[in-house]
């Protein structure tokens, strides 16, 4: 396995204005949405020539059953083809909503991504463990799941897929020890956040007592996007991009009330995204680059995806140098949405949605046991003696040592305890995944335009 870690030096810091404007055009592989930019100050497509092509693809949803496998397997496949894509993000849904949330149901699917040549990234989402309290999905405690993913399918230090890529979570901070799912990692000139935040309504409980889970968790991404933004300020990063799973309503807009609560009319329904939105205000301030935050749409099925600036401030005013794009693939099994940036060319910045070719062919799938049927009959345990033929557990006063003492467990009190979390360590090294990367160079301006 090769860990690629693509920081570079840091450059000088550019002042860049530009009056951005969108154009819908047709291309041949499919319909895409094209970034146009105008008046960029100093902005000579010569300077930018030498810049290398960097490309990443977004794919989410796809596995709703064990049906869905395979076609996932060939969406990935068909991805990994494509030579520009430097990595996947899987943006949430390894499950169905009505598929047990069972360990051997994570372990089939996580062993499904790790078989990506390029690296890959994966968002929790919804059905991942918010939604696994419910009885279609067995019944759990979602607290409990959302553990029990931490512990395994973000228990490295790089990514998944065959070429990872070195990443940090917020884990590293003692404060959030807990919080393995909120990651950033870096590529070329561009930071990447991922976060936990999940539909349907961030996960806000409505029921008595504290929302534990939900007030915690907010305060750990709170605290993400403000290190992010620093981070990328402190690297002078071009762009920084975000991805949550959950669609976190951005045109829903409120304003901080200082006496709600003497207020009796009061909309019954908390926005559970409300912290969030103000975070990315926040973060859109410490980093006054491009900021491009991508989540998943379920309620625009219609359309391939949406690219808009819906988000405002707590004056009221837009946020100009942040941009929403929402994903909705006609085709979850066979479409995936990717993002080109190439500063050497006019437009510099695309998102397409791209479609598996027709003849490329269903992988074999293999045929997996449930975890509680065992896959072969247990070797025979050879029988012990008879009790009076096995030695003693501790020594007897006739014993021919009686100076020794027994040997006390570490469980009971005879040793000391390792650490609570160690850190995998890094696995060999693999071949790179081909294709290059460089900066994402920005982000549409507030029109908005759709998919297909």
């Amino acid at each position: 396995m090769r860990i690629i870690d693509s920081h570079r030096p840091p450059r000088r810091p550019r002042k860049l204005r530009a009056a951005l404007t969108l154009a819908l055009t047709l291309t041949g592989g499919g319909v895409r949405l094209v970034g146009l930019f105008a008046g960029l100050s100093g902005f000579t497509p010569a300077a930018y020539a030498d810049t290398p092509r960097y490309t990443f693809a977004v794919i989410a949803n796809t596995m709703q059953s064990v049906a869905d496998e395979a076609p996932t397997q060939r969406l990935i496949e068909a991805i990994s083809r494509e030579r520009d894509v430097s990595f996947i993000v899987y943006d949430g849904n390894l499950k169905g909503a009505k598929e047990a949330c069972r360990d051997a149901l994570y372990e089939r699917r996580h062993a499904l991504l790790e078989t990506s040549r390029p690296a890959l990234f994966f968002i929790p989402g919804q059905h991942d463990w918010a939604d696994c309290g419910i009885g279609e999905a067995g019944g759990f405690d979602p607290t409990e799941r959302l553990d029990q993913l931490r512990q395994t399918l973000f228990a490295d230090a790089t990514s998944m897929g065959q070429n990872p890529i070195a990443l940090t979570r917020e884990s590293e901070v003692s404060r959030f020890r807990p919080y393995r799912e909120n990651v950033r990692w870096q590529v070329g000139d561009t930071v990447f956040v991922g976060l936990n935040a999940p539909s349907p309504n961030n996960h806000y409980l409505t029921a008595g007592g504290r929302n534990g889970e939900f007030e915690d968790r907010v305060i750990a991404n709170a605290f993400w996007l403000e290190h992010a933004g620093e981070y990328a300020k402190r690297r002078e990063a071009r762009a920084l991009v975000v991805f949550i799973q959950g669609d976190p309503d951005p045109e829903r807009y409120e304003r901080p009330d200082r006496f709600a609560w003497l207020r009796f009319a009061r909309n019954t329904r908390r926005d559970g995204f409300l912290e969030l939105k103000r975070s990315l205000v926040k973060l859109a301030q410490i980093f006054r680059g491009p900021v491009l935050v991508i989540h998943c749409d379920d309620e625009r099925a219609s359309a391939g995806f949406v690219i808009d600036q819906p988000l405002r401030n707590d004056k009221g005013m837009l946020v100009t140098n942040l941009t929403r794009v929402a994903l909705a693939p006609h085709d979850r099994l066979n479409q995936w949405i990717q993002v080109e940036a190439d500063l050497g060319r006019k437009p510099p910045f695309r998102v397409s949605v791209r479609d598996v070719p027709r003849q490329m062919p269903m992988p074999t799938a293999q045929p997996v046991l449930p975890r509680d049927e065992p896959a072969a009959s247990m070797p025979a345990v050879p029988a012990l003696g008879p009790a009076s033929e096995l030695p003693p557990l501790l020594p007897t006063p006739g014993d021919s040592q009686p100076d020794q003492q027994p040997r006390i467990p570490a469980d009971q009190g005879g040793g000391g305890y390792g650490p609570a979390m160690s850190t995998p360590p890094a696995s060999a090294a693999r071949p790179r995944a081909p294709g290059a990367s460089s900066s994402v160079p920005g982000m549409p301006a507030s029109s908005v335009q759709r998919g297909p």
